[in-house]
């Protein structure tokens, strides 16, 4: 947990996030001044913690008359039994998905996901995707994406070409 590398994987992910939240929102972070979300993810390493998780949020936003406003949270959790669940449902989700087979309307066959499983971003901080595919790290769009599959194979979406 303490080496850079680790580190910087964890800040690059969380500033994704954040990126991604900003780009999917062009109505609320449309700043005709040229203005941009000012944000920066730090993380310590702190071994004497344990497993508790501890974030220190802090959100500042501009008022009439040249005003600000600043909220601040600090946040404690088990990072092991936050996770437990997610472990359990990215389980679950991954068998099935190794199940599902799918063809397009110019394929012959059915074929089987592609061995990265890019839709399990859902429940990972920095997912993998297969050469050449962006990571999606808006939250809103994973869900919709794993909706969409699941709907798919209850047969609720037009065109069904899943089994």
């Amino acid at each position: 947990m303490s080496a850079p590398s680790q580190f910087r994987s964890k800040e690059i992910s969380k500033s994704s996030v954040v990126d991604d939240i900003i780009a999917s929102n062009e109505i609320l972070f449309n700043d005709k001044n040229g203005r941009t979300v000012d944000h920066c993810i730090v993380i310590k390493y702190v071994p004497a913690v344990g497993d508790s998780k501890v974030a220190m949020d802090e959100y500042h936003s501009e008022l009439m008359m040249g005003g600000r406003n600043t909220i601040s949270m600090h946040t404690v959790c088990e990072d092991s039994l936050l996770a437990s669940p997610l472990i359990i449902d990215l389980v679950v989700v991954s068998e099935l998905f190794s199940r599902v087979q799918y063809r397009t309307n110019s394929a012959e066959d059915f074929a089987g996901f592609h061995s990265v499983l890019s839709i399990l971003s859902y429940w990972l901080k920095a997912p993998l995707t297969r050469p050449g595919t962006d990571p999606v790290n808006g939250l809103g769009k994973q869900r919709a994406a794993l909706e969409n599959i699941f709907r798919a194979l209850l047969g609720l979406a037009p065109n069904n070409e899943m089994k």
